[in-house]
Protein backbone atom coordinates (compact mmCIF):
# COMPACT_ATOMS: atom_id res chain seq x y z
CA UNK A 1 0.00 0.00 0.00
CA UNK A 2 2.78 2.21 0.58
CA UNK A 3 4.55 2.07 -2.34
CA UNK A 4 0.90 3.55 -4.57
CA UNK A 5 2.25 6.30 -6.10
CA UNK A 6 0.57 9.66 -4.39
CA UNK A 7 1.94 12.40 -6.66
CA UNK A 8 -1.70 12.87 -7.59
CA UNK A 9 -2.66 15.07 -4.43
CA UNK A 10 -0.72 17.82 -6.26
CA UNK A 11 -3.62 17.85 -8.57
CA UNK A 12 -5.75 19.35 -5.41
CA UNK A 13 -3.92 23.04 -5.25
CA UNK A 14 -4.01 24.09 -8.73
CA UNK A 15 -7.61 22.95 -9.17
CA UNK A 16 -8.76 24.83 -6.28
CA UNK A 17 -7.25 27.91 -7.47
CA UNK A 18 -9.42 27.53 -10.82
CA UNK A 19 -12.63 26.27 -8.87
CA UNK A 20 -12.14 28.85 -6.24
CA UNK A 21 -11.16 31.43 -8.87
CA UNK A 22 -14.27 30.53 -10.54
CA UNK A 23 -16.64 31.07 -7.94
CA UNK A 24 -15.43 34.19 -6.70
CA UNK A 25 -15.03 36.02 -10.68
CA UNK A 26 -18.53 34.38 -12.25
CA UNK A 27 -20.97 36.62 -10.12
CA UNK A 28 -17.62 39.88 -10.60
CA UNK A 29 -18.05 39.03 -14.07
CA UNK A 30 -21.73 39.04 -14.33
CA UNK A 31 -21.94 42.48 -12.73
CA UNK A 32 -18.94 43.76 -15.21
CA UNK A 33 -21.56 42.41 -18.29
CA UNK A 34 -24.07 44.82 -16.36
CA UNK A 35 -26.07 41.93 -14.61
CA UNK A 36 -27.41 42.37 -11.13
CA UNK A 37 -28.55 40.36 -7.83
CA UNK A 38 -31.27 38.52 -9.99
CA UNK A 39 -28.60 37.04 -12.84
CA UNK A 40 -25.98 36.74 -9.70
CA UNK A 41 -28.62 34.49 -7.67
CA UNK A 42 -30.20 32.63 -11.12
CA UNK A 43 -26.31 31.58 -11.91
CA UNK A 44 -25.58 30.89 -8.19
CA UNK A 45 -28.86 28.50 -8.01
CA UNK A 46 -27.77 26.94 -10.97
CA UNK A 47 -24.34 26.20 -10.81
CA UNK A 48 -25.70 24.64 -7.41
CA UNK A 49 -28.10 22.24 -8.88
CA UNK A 50 -26.05 21.11 -11.59
CA UNK A 51 -23.70 20.50 -8.86
CA UNK A 52 -26.36 18.10 -6.74
CA UNK A 53 -26.79 16.39 -9.87
CA UNK A 54 -23.10 15.59 -10.78
CA UNK A 55 -22.28 14.37 -7.20
CA UNK A 56 -25.46 11.77 -8.64
CA UNK A 57 -24.06 11.18 -11.99
CA UNK A 58 -20.09 11.07 -10.82
CA UNK A 59 -20.44 8.91 -8.17
CA UNK A 60 -22.67 6.13 -11.04
CA UNK A 61 -19.78 6.26 -12.98
CA UNK A 62 -17.34 5.64 -10.21
CA UNK A 63 -19.22 2.77 -8.62
CA UNK A 64 -19.27 1.39 -12.55
CA UNK A 65 -16.58 1.85 -13.72
CA UNK A 66 -13.67 2.92 -11.13
CA UNK A 67 -12.41 5.56 -13.65
CA UNK A 68 -10.86 7.93 -11.08
CA UNK A 69 -8.14 9.28 -13.42
CA UNK A 70 -10.55 9.23 -16.75
CA UNK A 71 -13.38 11.06 -14.60
CA UNK A 72 -11.25 13.58 -13.47
CA UNK A 73 -9.34 14.07 -16.53
CA UNK A 74 -12.84 14.48 -18.56
CA UNK A 75 -14.08 17.15 -15.56
CA UNK A 76 -10.48 19.43 -15.60
CA UNK A 77 -10.90 19.18 -19.57
CA UNK A 78 -14.54 20.71 -19.11
CA UNK A 79 -13.19 23.36 -16.23
CA UNK A 80 -10.19 24.40 -18.93
CA UNK A 81 -12.93 24.79 -21.98
CA UNK A 82 -15.32 26.63 -19.74
CA UNK A 83 -12.71 29.33 -18.45
CA UNK A 84 -11.46 29.91 -22.16
CA UNK A 85 -15.36 30.23 -23.34
CA UNK A 86 -16.12 32.91 -20.55
CA UNK A 87 -12.77 34.69 -21.57
CA UNK A 88 -14.29 35.21 -25.23
CA UNK A 89 -17.50 36.20 -23.99
CA UNK A 90 -19.36 39.72 -24.32
CA UNK A 91 -22.90 39.08 -22.97
CA UNK A 92 -24.88 37.40 -20.10
CA UNK A 93 -26.43 34.62 -21.86
CA UNK A 94 -23.54 32.37 -22.20
CA UNK A 95 -23.00 32.51 -18.65
CA UNK A 96 -26.20 30.99 -17.79
CA UNK A 97 -24.91 28.05 -19.84
CA UNK A 98 -21.38 27.83 -18.47
CA UNK A 99 -22.25 28.70 -14.44
CA UNK A 100 -23.85 25.17 -14.18
CA UNK A 101 -21.36 23.50 -16.48
CA UNK A 102 -18.54 24.59 -13.90
CA UNK A 103 -20.92 23.31 -11.27
CA UNK A 104 -21.54 19.94 -13.03
CA UNK A 105 -17.89 19.41 -13.80
CA UNK A 106 -15.89 20.72 -10.66
CA UNK A 107 -17.95 18.73 -8.10
CA UNK A 108 -16.47 15.28 -9.66
CA UNK A 109 -13.10 16.11 -8.11
CA UNK A 110 -14.85 15.85 -4.38
CA UNK A 111 -15.79 11.57 -4.82
CA UNK A 112 -12.73 11.33 -6.50
CA UNK A 113 -10.33 12.71 -4.11
CA UNK A 114 -11.93 10.51 -1.50
CA UNK A 115 -12.09 7.27 -2.96
CA UNK A 116 -8.27 7.71 -4.17
CA UNK A 117 -7.43 9.04 -0.04
CA UNK A 118 -9.11 5.20 0.82
CA UNK A 119 -7.42 3.32 -1.80
CA UNK A 120 -4.05 4.90 -1.52
CA UNK A 121 -3.28 4.82 1.85
CA UNK A 122 -4.28 2.86 5.05
CA UNK A 123 -7.63 2.92 7.23
CA UNK A 124 -5.35 3.84 10.12
CA UNK A 125 -3.78 6.43 7.92
CA UNK A 126 -6.89 7.74 6.42
CA UNK A 127 -7.65 10.87 8.96
CA UNK A 128 -3.94 12.07 8.37
CA UNK A 129 -4.52 11.39 4.52
CA UNK A 130 -7.78 13.45 4.30
CA UNK A 131 -6.05 16.60 6.45
CA UNK A 132 -3.34 16.82 3.84
CA UNK A 133 -5.98 17.32 1.19
CA UNK A 134 -7.57 19.62 3.16
CA UNK A 135 -4.86 21.60 3.81
CA UNK A 136 -4.07 21.99 0.31
CA UNK A 137 -7.45 22.37 -0.76
CA UNK A 138 -7.11 25.90 1.60
CA UNK A 139 -3.73 26.49 0.04
CA UNK A 140 -5.35 26.55 -3.15
CA UNK A 141 -8.20 28.46 -2.07
CA UNK A 142 -5.89 31.24 -0.64
CA UNK A 143 -3.49 31.32 -4.14
CA UNK A 144 -6.61 32.25 -5.97
CA UNK A 145 -8.19 35.01 -3.92
CA UNK A 146 -4.51 36.27 -3.66
CA UNK A 147 -3.82 35.60 -7.42
CA UNK A 148 -7.14 37.65 -7.86
CA UNK A 149 -6.89 40.59 -5.64
CA UNK A 150 -3.30 41.34 -7.24
CA UNK A 151 -4.73 40.77 -11.04
CA UNK A 152 -7.83 42.76 -10.57
CA UNK A 153 -5.35 45.85 -9.86
CA UNK A 154 -4.42 45.86 -13.49
CA UNK A 155 -7.12 43.58 -15.65
CA UNK A 156 -10.65 42.53 -15.01
CA UNK A 157 -12.18 39.76 -14.06
CA UNK A 158 -12.12 38.38 -18.24
CA UNK A 159 -8.16 37.75 -18.30
CA UNK A 160 -8.79 35.84 -14.56
CA UNK A 161 -10.15 33.24 -16.28
CA UNK A 162 -7.25 32.79 -18.36
CA UNK A 163 -5.57 32.31 -14.82
CA UNK A 164 -8.45 29.35 -14.18
CA UNK A 165 -7.72 27.95 -17.05
CA UNK A 166 -4.11 27.65 -16.79
CA UNK A 167 -4.59 26.04 -13.25
CA UNK A 168 -6.58 23.23 -14.39
CA UNK A 169 -4.05 22.58 -17.04
CA UNK A 170 -1.74 21.90 -14.54
CA UNK A 171 -4.04 20.06 -12.93
CA UNK A 172 -5.10 18.02 -15.46
CA UNK A 173 -1.11 17.04 -16.19
CA UNK A 174 -0.88 16.14 -12.83
CA UNK A 175 -3.65 14.10 -12.55
CA UNK A 176 -2.28 12.10 -14.93
CA UNK A 177 0.02 10.62 -12.25
CA UNK A 178 -2.94 8.80 -11.15
CA UNK A 179 -2.20 4.38 -11.00
CA UNK A 180 -4.23 1.78 -10.92
CA UNK A 181 -4.59 0.32 -6.99
CA UNK A 182 -4.46 -2.81 -5.88
CA UNK A 183 -8.62 -2.85 -4.46
CA UNK A 184 -11.08 -0.45 -5.64
CA UNK A 185 -13.34 1.66 -3.11
CA UNK A 186 -16.90 1.39 -3.73
CA UNK A 187 -18.36 5.10 -2.77
CA UNK A 188 -20.71 3.30 -0.89
CA UNK A 189 -17.79 2.83 1.57
CA UNK A 190 -17.01 6.56 2.42
CA UNK A 191 -20.85 6.34 4.04
CA UNK A 192 -19.25 4.15 6.78
CA UNK A 193 -15.91 6.48 7.42
CA UNK A 194 -16.30 9.72 9.48
CA UNK A 195 -13.35 10.51 8.48
CA UNK A 196 -14.81 10.23 4.87
CA UNK A 197 -17.85 12.53 5.60
CA UNK A 198 -16.04 15.07 7.56
CA UNK A 199 -13.61 15.37 5.02
CA UNK A 200 -16.83 16.03 2.63
CA UNK A 201 -18.61 18.56 4.97
CA UNK A 202 -15.16 20.44 6.36
CA UNK A 203 -14.97 22.51 3.04
CA UNK A 204 -16.44 25.52 2.64
CA UNK A 205 -17.74 25.80 -0.86
CA UNK A 206 -21.40 24.05 -0.15
CA UNK A 207 -21.46 21.57 -3.18
CA UNK A 208 -18.46 19.57 -1.38
CA UNK A 209 -21.19 18.95 1.22
CA UNK A 210 -23.35 17.07 -1.77
CA UNK A 211 -23.14 12.85 -0.73
CA UNK A 212 -25.14 10.69 -2.61
CA UNK A 213 -23.67 7.25 -1.92
CA UNK A 214 -27.56 5.84 -2.62
CA UNK A 215 -30.48 7.90 -4.39
CA UNK A 216 -33.08 8.26 -1.91
CA UNK A 217 -36.41 7.60 -2.73
CA UNK A 218 -39.64 9.40 -1.24
CA UNK A 219 -40.07 6.19 1.54
CA UNK A 220 -36.42 7.56 2.49
CA UNK A 221 -38.01 10.68 3.30
CA UNK A 222 -40.46 9.21 6.16
CA UNK A 223 -38.83 11.05 9.03
CA UNK A 224 -39.10 14.49 7.55
CA UNK A 225 -42.88 13.80 6.24
CA UNK A 226 -43.79 12.75 9.26
CA UNK A 227 -43.02 15.99 11.01
CA UNK A 228 -44.77 17.45 8.87
CA UNK A 229 -47.93 16.01 8.86
CA UNK A 230 -47.44 16.71 13.19
CA UNK A 231 -45.81 13.38 14.10
CA UNK A 232 -42.58 12.19 15.27
CA UNK A 233 -40.87 9.00 13.68
CA UNK A 234 -37.51 9.71 14.48
CA UNK A 235 -35.92 12.67 15.54
CA UNK A 236 -33.22 12.69 13.16
CA UNK A 237 -36.33 14.45 10.57
CA UNK A 238 -35.30 17.87 13.10
CA UNK A 239 -31.80 17.28 12.26
CA UNK A 240 -32.89 17.20 8.38
CA UNK A 241 -34.90 20.18 8.58
CA UNK A 242 -32.01 22.01 10.42
CA UNK A 243 -29.51 21.40 7.96
CA UNK A 244 -32.01 22.68 5.38
CA UNK A 245 -32.75 25.70 6.75
CA UNK A 246 -29.51 26.06 8.11
CA UNK A 247 -27.92 26.27 3.92
CA UNK A 248 -31.09 28.12 2.73
CA UNK A 249 -29.99 30.97 5.41
CA UNK A 250 -26.17 30.89 4.62
CA UNK A 251 -26.68 30.54 1.39
CA UNK A 252 -28.64 33.78 0.93
CA UNK A 253 -25.68 35.50 2.51
CA UNK A 254 -23.68 33.96 0.24
CA UNK A 255 -25.47 34.69 -3.01
CA UNK A 256 -25.57 38.28 -2.05
CA UNK A 257 -22.74 38.83 -0.60
CA UNK A 258 -20.39 39.60 -3.69
CA UNK A 259 -23.18 41.74 -5.80
CA UNK A 260 -23.76 43.68 -1.89
CA UNK A 261 -20.06 44.56 -1.62
CA UNK A 262 -20.34 45.78 -5.35
CA UNK A 263 -23.33 48.54 -5.00
CA UNK A 264 -20.90 49.60 -2.28
CA UNK A 265 -18.68 50.56 -4.53
CA UNK A 266 -15.85 48.64 -3.97
CA UNK A 267 -12.93 47.42 -6.61
CA UNK A 268 -12.75 44.10 -7.98
CA UNK A 269 -9.73 43.99 -5.93
CA UNK A 270 -10.72 44.91 -2.96
CA UNK A 271 -13.56 42.10 -3.01
CA UNK A 272 -10.89 39.44 -3.89
CA UNK A 273 -8.80 41.25 -0.40
CA UNK A 274 -11.57 40.65 1.51
CA UNK A 275 -12.52 36.91 0.44
CA UNK A 276 -8.34 36.37 0.79
CA UNK A 277 -8.84 37.50 4.66
CA UNK A 278 -12.16 35.30 4.78
CA UNK A 279 -10.39 32.36 3.59
CA UNK A 280 -7.30 33.05 5.73
CA UNK A 281 -9.95 33.13 8.60
CA UNK A 282 -11.41 29.85 7.44
CA UNK A 283 -7.69 28.07 7.22
CA UNK A 284 -7.10 28.87 11.00
CA UNK A 285 -10.39 27.63 12.06
CA UNK A 286 -9.82 24.38 10.57
CA UNK A 287 -6.80 23.64 13.22
CA UNK A 288 -8.67 24.95 15.31
CA UNK A 289 -12.32 23.70 15.27
CA UNK A 290 -11.65 19.96 16.11
CA UNK A 291 -9.85 21.21 19.42
CA UNK A 292 -13.07 23.34 20.34
CA UNK A 293 -15.50 20.87 19.48
CA UNK A 294 -13.66 18.33 21.69
CA UNK A 295 -13.74 19.57 24.43
CA UNK A 296 -17.43 21.19 24.47
CA UNK A 297 -18.99 18.29 22.43
CA UNK A 298 -20.35 18.30 19.10
CA UNK A 299 -23.65 18.95 20.56
CA UNK A 300 -22.98 22.04 22.41
CA UNK A 301 -20.50 23.43 19.73
CA UNK A 302 -23.08 22.88 16.73
CA UNK A 303 -25.31 25.11 18.91
CA UNK A 304 -22.75 27.63 19.78
CA UNK A 305 -21.38 28.15 16.30
CA UNK A 306 -25.26 29.79 15.11
CA UNK A 307 -24.07 33.01 17.10
CA UNK A 308 -21.10 34.01 14.99
CA UNK A 309 -22.96 33.14 12.23
CA UNK A 310 -26.34 34.79 12.54
CA UNK A 311 -23.93 37.84 14.12
CA UNK A 312 -22.27 38.12 10.73
CA UNK A 313 -25.60 38.16 9.07
CA UNK A 314 -26.70 40.98 11.38
CA UNK A 315 -23.97 42.93 10.92
CA UNK A 316 -23.93 42.68 6.76
CA UNK A 317 -27.81 44.03 7.43
CA UNK A 318 -27.20 47.12 9.66
CA UNK A 319 -23.86 48.21 10.10
CA UNK A 320 -22.08 47.66 6.81
CA UNK A 321 -24.13 50.00 5.12
CA UNK A 322 -23.94 53.07 7.45
CA UNK A 323 -20.16 53.40 7.44
CA UNK A 324 -17.96 54.12 4.66
CA UNK A 325 -14.28 53.74 4.14
CA UNK A 326 -12.16 51.53 6.14
CA UNK A 327 -14.69 51.61 8.92
CA UNK A 328 -16.81 49.71 6.22
CA UNK A 329 -14.05 47.63 5.35
CA UNK A 330 -13.89 46.58 8.55
CA UNK A 331 -17.33 45.58 9.12
CA UNK A 332 -17.23 43.98 6.01
CA UNK A 333 -14.64 41.60 7.41
CA UNK A 334 -16.06 41.13 10.54
CA UNK A 335 -19.07 39.71 9.09
CA UNK A 336 -17.27 37.62 6.85
CA UNK A 337 -14.90 35.90 8.71
CA UNK A 338 -17.81 35.47 11.55
CA UNK A 339 -19.53 33.19 9.05
CA UNK A 340 -16.87 31.09 8.23
CA UNK A 341 -16.05 30.52 11.79
CA UNK A 342 -19.79 29.57 12.40
CA UNK A 343 -19.79 27.77 9.31
CA UNK A 344 -17.24 25.35 9.71
CA UNK A 345 -17.43 24.75 13.53
CA UNK A 346 -21.63 23.69 12.34
CA UNK A 347 -20.56 21.53 9.34
CA UNK A 348 -17.22 19.79 11.51
CA UNK A 349 -19.72 19.28 14.43
CA UNK A 350 -22.82 18.57 12.49
CA UNK A 351 -21.36 15.64 10.37
CA UNK A 352 -20.02 13.72 13.39
CA UNK A 353 -23.70 14.07 14.58
CA UNK A 354 -25.14 13.06 11.38
CA UNK A 355 -23.07 10.15 11.37
CA UNK A 356 -23.63 8.99 14.99
CA UNK A 357 -27.62 9.90 14.46
CA UNK A 358 -27.50 7.40 11.24
CA UNK A 359 -28.93 3.92 12.28
CA UNK A 360 -26.43 0.97 10.84
CA UNK A 361 -26.94 0.12 7.85
CA UNK A 362 -28.66 3.15 6.62
CA UNK A 363 -25.87 4.99 5.89
CA UNK A 364 -26.15 5.04 2.25
CA UNK A 365 -29.88 6.45 2.24
CA UNK A 366 -29.62 8.98 5.47
CA UNK A 367 -26.32 10.89 3.57
CA UNK A 368 -28.16 10.80 0.24
CA UNK A 369 -31.47 12.36 1.91
CA UNK A 370 -29.36 14.76 4.16
CA UNK A 371 -27.49 15.88 0.61
CA UNK A 372 -30.60 16.60 -0.75
CA UNK A 373 -31.78 18.93 1.79
CA UNK A 374 -28.59 20.43 1.32
CA UNK A 375 -29.10 20.75 -2.48
CA UNK A 376 -32.56 22.02 -1.69
CA UNK A 377 -31.47 24.61 0.97
CA UNK A 378 -29.10 26.10 -1.51
CA UNK A 379 -30.94 26.51 -4.45
CA UNK A 380 -34.27 27.90 -2.48
CA UNK A 381 -31.49 30.51 -0.55
CA UNK A 382 -29.85 31.36 -3.94
CA UNK A 383 -32.94 32.11 -5.81
CA UNK A 384 -34.59 33.66 -2.50
CA UNK A 385 -31.88 35.97 -2.27
CA UNK A 386 -32.78 37.43 -6.01
CA UNK A 387 -36.26 37.71 -5.39
CA UNK A 388 -36.03 39.64 -1.90
CA UNK A 389 -33.00 41.40 -3.17
CA UNK A 390 -35.02 42.91 -5.94
CA UNK A 391 -38.12 43.78 -4.46
CA UNK A 392 -36.83 45.16 -1.32
CA UNK A 393 -33.12 45.95 -0.34
CA UNK A 394 -29.74 44.21 0.98
CA UNK A 395 -30.53 45.03 4.46
CA UNK A 396 -34.01 43.23 4.46
CA UNK A 397 -32.27 40.54 2.15
CA UNK A 398 -29.64 39.62 5.15
CA UNK A 399 -32.40 40.26 7.76
CA UNK A 400 -34.66 37.54 6.43
CA UNK A 401 -31.04 35.41 6.30
CA UNK A 402 -31.04 35.44 10.00
CA UNK A 403 -34.51 34.37 10.76
CA UNK A 404 -34.00 31.54 8.45
CA UNK A 405 -31.12 30.42 10.57
CA UNK A 406 -32.70 30.85 14.00
CA UNK A 407 -35.23 28.90 12.52
CA UNK A 408 -32.70 26.24 11.67
CA UNK A 409 -31.76 27.00 15.34
CA UNK A 410 -34.77 26.20 16.82
CA UNK A 411 -35.28 22.98 15.29
CA UNK A 412 -31.89 21.37 15.95
CA UNK A 413 -33.28 22.36 19.81
CA UNK A 414 -36.26 20.45 18.90
CA UNK A 415 -33.69 17.58 17.55
CA UNK A 416 -31.58 17.68 21.05
CA UNK A 417 -35.02 17.68 22.89
CA UNK A 418 -36.27 14.66 21.34
CA UNK A 419 -32.94 12.59 21.27
CA UNK A 420 -32.62 12.88 24.80
CA UNK A 421 -36.06 11.86 25.58
CA UNK A 422 -35.60 8.95 23.49
CA UNK A 423 -32.12 8.09 25.36
CA UNK A 424 -34.55 8.31 28.45
CA UNK A 425 -37.29 6.46 27.82
CA UNK A 426 -34.60 3.58 26.26
CA UNK A 427 -32.83 3.91 29.70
Amino acid sequence: MNSVNKKWIWFIPPINIAAEGLHTAIPLFVIHLGGGIREVSIMIAIHYGAAALGSILWGQVLDKYHAQKAVLMVSFLAIIACCMWLYFTNSIGPVYVISPLTGFFLTARSPVTQMLVMETSQNNQWSKFFARTSILSTFGSLGAMLIGSVWSLYFDSRQYFAICALSAGVALVISTQISKTHFHIERHAIAHSIHGIQHSFGHFRIQHHFVFPKIPNIHDYKHIISILKGKISHEIGFLFLANLLFYFGSNIYFTALTPFLKSLHLSDSVVFTLYLIQTGAMAAIFFVAPKLISKAGEEKSTFLSYLPRILGVLIAAFLITIFSGYVLLSFAILSMCLMVVGFSIFTTANSVILFKAIPKGFEGTYLGVNSSMVGLGVFGGALTTGFVAVTFNYTVTFAIASIVLFASLILFRFYLHHRVSEKNIDQ
